[in-house]
């Protein structure tokens, strides 16, 4: 079996097979697969804290599209949009 680089990167780093799938886009037992091709054992809790920055499956590099802004921030970018609306008045 031909393993894909990626796969194998991220199985020797540690993470899960869910995780590498969700990371990849693959199924879980392509990356369970792999993991046998390569001989490796499956990743131990510990070293999944680790290699994931949450125990819940999200990985460190996770970056939703739009982050949350703080009170303080909104309430800047709120006092800007309306200085900018008097200005343009």
């Amino acid at each position: 079996m031909k393993v894909r680089a990626d796969i194998a990167a991220l199985i020797r780093e540690g993470h899960t097979n869910a995780s590498i799938a969700l990371r990849l886009h693959c199924g879980k037992s392509t990356v369970a697969r792999a993991r046998e091709a390569l001989r490796l054992p499956p990743a131990d809790k510990l070293g999944r804290i680790y290699a994931e920055a949450l125990p819940t499956g999200r990985v460190k590099d996770y970056r939703p599209d739009r982050m949350p802004l703080a009170p303080a921030q909104q309430a800047a970018n709120r006092a800007r949009l309306l200085a900018a609306l008097k200005d343009a008045a």
